[in-house]
């Protein structure tokens, strides 16, 4: 389990690094669309479309490494006043919760990716992008996001993480 753990953490870490180069291939197409534009006086045609499905791969690709880091926005009132078995519960059950949810929004996010890939959709634009090359940010990010929930309640299970990562003696 220890091995699962640490490959899923590295995927993570592999996805938070995507999603920087996502977004910083996004501000390059963003330069460069304004250079052709307002200096060369040109149209662009494909830079809006990349940047757009860009910053939207890079938001569901980065997800897994968010929840690796713990950098989401997190109220953590209860789980600091709750007990250690009650904020063990109460992690578990969020962790089981974000799960579920997860799986089937990789599982619905594959077939809406499937569905563009066999029936060959494309966008509406002069680009024409394949809809499943876009798509495919869904099911892979949400999917890996799925995986890494399995790591932490895995982790929370076995004692190598303490619930939100708040340790017994850091009670108030």
């Amino acid at each position: 389990m220890t091995a699962f753990i640490t490959v899923v953490a590295g995927l993570s870490r592999l996805s938070g690094v995507a999603a920087a180069g996502l977004i910083a291939a996004a501000v390059l197409v963003v330069c460069q669309m304004v250079f052709v534009r307002y200096v060369l006086g040109q149209s662009t045609a494909w830079q809006t479309e990349f940047v757009t499905y860009s910053l939207i791969a890079a938001t569901f690709i980065g997800s897994p490494y968010v929840l690796l880091t713990r950098g989401h926005v997190n109220v953590d009132l209860l789980p600091i006043y709750l007990g250690g078995r009650a904020r063990f519960a109460l992690a578990l059950f969020a962790a089981v919760i974000s799960f579920l949810f997860c799986f089937v929004i990789t599982w619905r996010a594959a077939v809406l990716w499937y569905e563009a890939y066999s029936l060959g959709w494309r966008s509406g634009t002069i680009w024409a992008v394949p809809l499943w090359i876009p798509y495919a940010a869904m099911p892979v990010g949400i999917g890996l996001l799925t995986l890494q929930y399995v790591a932490d309640i895995a982790s929370l299970i076995l004692g190598r993480e303490p619930p939100f990562g708040i340790h017994p003696e850091e009670n108030p």
